[in-house]
């Protein structure tokens, strides 16, 4: 079973931001953060929940039993519900459906923010690497 625990950092409201995930298997653990584009805090969520779909897909995670733990309750929320009024979160939605299809047993839940310390630093540090790349583009 993978436990994983994402979130998102933006700076401004849409701003840089970034992204920043842990995978714990056993006694493992991958850790990933990364930048990600100007968006808003809500799109980072999504952005990082479809990254970690991305990633899984690619070292072939699919078959096992996943708990994705996230502090956006508009996540979990439009996850569960499968459906968004937002037409900014429809696009993420999308998205995520057609990728959550290669997954028989994920699950998301929601979780307060003081249980989610390590993805919120790796999540700081992928804006960190958002706001140099845009530096270095000036």
């Amino acid at each position: 079973m993978l436990k994983i625990h994402i979130d998102a950092s933006t700076k401004g409201n849409p701003g840089p931001s970034g992204g920043g995930i842990i995978i714990t298997e056993k006694q493992q653990q991958v850790q990933k953060a990364f930048a990600l584009s100007i968006l808003t805090n809500h799109q980072a969520e999504f952005a990082v929940f479809s990254y970690l779909l991305d990633f899984l897909i690619q070292q072939k995670f699919t078959e096992k039993t996943i708990i994705v733990y996230t502090d956006s309750q508009i996540l979990v929320q439009t996850l569960e519900k499968n459906y968004s009024k937002n037409p900014e979160f429809q696009k993420y939605l999308c998205e995520i459906q057609e990728k959550l299809e290669a997954f028989p047993m994920l699950l998301v839940k929601w979780i307060p923010e003081k249980e989610n310390k390590g993805a919120d630093h790796l999540a700081r540090q992928g804006l960190q690497k958002s706001l140099r790349l845009q530096n270095r583009r000036k």
